[in-house]
């Protein structure tokens, strides 16, 4: 078994550090540009597994895909990350180029691998990733869901005064800080409604909070999270790798599904071996599918830049 993290910047190599210590493979390839860097990165991680006892074998490559040959897993975290001020959007023009052809040149040599994104834009990047390689859509998927649910679940949690764990509460939509829309409906603390804890002003605020979640960390720290999407990245690699069959709310292919067709968006969905599995409908309320649909349409227009770029 081999997995693939391309990009060894700091969610790459976080993703590959956590597949390790959960021992996901037997060999995991950390690919990057940047001349030794991947290397360096891997060399880091495998003088750790006599400490932390994991028996993964990590190896580093500058740019070589045919060390990733035969992999089942490819997840790509390529790209420029934010820098405050910036926006998810405003990284397409330089990020779209790269997700194309780190895609094409994986598939050379792993045509059967599940391809998981988590380069920003992600829904457009996920959507490029489908149509650039024509794989089957249960093949692509984006990650941002896992990661803005996760961010909702720590929100609530301050505001409840719980452990996360005891949460349920899904961010479906675009991974945009406009376009991800929080359940607070759905949401549950042990079985229980949020909403029978805490009022609509302060639910609203959680909502508000996580969707501003990865630019509020951006301003704090000067550039992209890393150890929240690095430990997401690697929840949705062991749900394909062990076949868990979890649901997660995932950036996918819809052909309908939530009256949206030829987009990908986070929606919940079941990810076992062969990717995603199926889309789970959860039967959103008026508010919701509006919510949903104005998310779409802001998606969409992202999606046309690609249609002015040269790739």
């Amino acid at each position: 078994m081999k997995i693939t993290v391309v990009g060894a910047g700091a969610v790459g190599a976080t993703v590959a550090d956590n597949i390790a210590r959960k021992e996901l493979c037997q060999e995991l390839v950390l690919l990057d540009i940047k001349e030794g860097f991947s290397q360096g990165k891997a060399m880091d991680m495998m003088q750790t597994a006599n400490l932390l006892g994991f028996d993964t074998k990590v190896s580093g490559s500058t740019n070589d895909y045919a060390k990733t040959a035969g992999s089942s897993v490819v997840v790509i975290t390529s790209g420029i990350p934010r820098k405050p001020g910036m926006t998810r959007e405003e990284l397409i023009g330089t990020n779209a180029s790269i997700v194309k052809g780190v895609a094409e040149n994986i598939l050379k040599h792993s045509p059967d691998a599940v391809i998981i994104v988590i380069s920003n834009p992600m829904d457009t990047m996920t959507y490029l990733a489908l149509k650039s390689t024509g794989l089957p859509k249960n093949r692509i998927i984006g990650m941002g869901g896992i990661l803005d649910s996760a961010r909702f679940r720590f929100n609530l949690s301050n505001a409840l005064q719980c452990s996360p764990g005891d949460l349920q509460a899904t961010v479906i939509g675009g991974h945009g800080d406009t376009t991800m829309i929080p359940l607070t409906r759905l949401a549950t603390y042990q079985s229980m409604p949020v909403s029978s804890f805490l009022d609509a002003e302060t639910l609203n605020k959680v909502a508000a909070d996580t969707m501003v979640g990865g630019a509020t960390l951006t301003k704090l720290i000067g550039t992209s999270a890393w150890y929240a999407p690095g430990a997401s990245g690697c929840a949705l690699v062991e749900s394909v790798i062990r076949d868990e069959k979890k649901v997660f709310p995932c950036c996918v292919y819809l052909d309908g599904e939530y009256g949206q067709k030829d987009i990908c968006m986070g929606v919940p969905v079941v990810i076992g071996k062969n990717g995603w599995e199926k889309i789970l409908d959860y039967q959103l309320n008026a508010q919701e599918q509006e919510a949903f649909n104005k998310s779409a349409e802001a998606v969409r227009n992202m999606n046309s830049v690609l249609s002015t770029l040269k790739l």
